[in-house]
């Protein structure tokens, strides 16, 4: 079991994860506004991550994975727009259950992660060149 591996391993999959998660986050933010294109079409639904723990036995180390890109549950919203092509017989159109500040948040909760863990990797690779000029 190579301890430095692992810190590599463990970092990769943090970041692995994260990018999915920010990936998902944009495209929450680039969807906010896309409405259904006939009266009472359902709009772009808010996509969500699920994370799971991975043990890998063979280095010994508790890892992260995404599990499921699913989609969130909630309501949509109906906003007043008679003039819009998805709007029901009563003028209201279905608008996406995307809310740009919670995306934002998690932008940047799903950005600090990722960089924690890169500075980790960072810290592991630094680890590896110093031993081997010790070894030198």
């Amino acid at each position: 079991m190579d301890p430095l591996k692992s810190i590599a391993s463990i970092a990769a999959s943090g970041m692995h994860a994260q990018g999915t998660r920010i990936k998902v986050v944009a495209e929450n933010v680039a969807n906010a506004d896309t409405r259904g294109t006939t009266p009472g079409a359902d709009p772009y639904q808010r996509k969500t991550v699920s994370f799971a723990e991975l043990i890998d036995r063979d280095l010994g180390a508790s890892m992260v994975e995404v599990s499921d890109i699913g989609r969130d549950g909630s309501d949509f919203q109906l906003r007043h727009d008679p003039s819009h092509p998805g709007a029901n017989e009563d003028g209201f159109v279905k608008i996406p259950n995307v809310n740009t500040f919670l995306e934002m948040a998690d932008l940047r909760e799903a950005s600090r992660s990722y960089e924690a863990n890169m500075n980790m990797f960072e810290a592991g690779r630094r680890m590896r060149t110093r031993i081997l000029d010790l070894l030198k």
